[in-house]
């Protein structure tokens, strides 16, 4: 993998050490309910799965 790719992947982790901190997932703890599950729930799930397929398209699309 290429160096750029690598530096893609970085700047992927790092903006999920800050999607994950604290004060920002306190943003969505509300008393909100999307199908009777917490806000705060369906917040970190939905980053979670979406860091997965960037992951998933940065590996398989750049993969040499």
């Amino acid at each position: 993998m290429k160096k750029r790719h690598e530096q893609k992947l970085v700047i992927l982790s790092i903006g999920l050490m800050m999607a994950f901190s604290i004060p920002i997932s306190m943003l969505f703890n509300s008393e909100k309910e999307v199908f009777g599950y917490p806000m705060i729930l369906i917040y970190l799930f939905a980053v979670w799965m979406l860091s997965i397929i960037i992951s998933f398209v940065i590996v398989k699309k750049y993969d040499e």
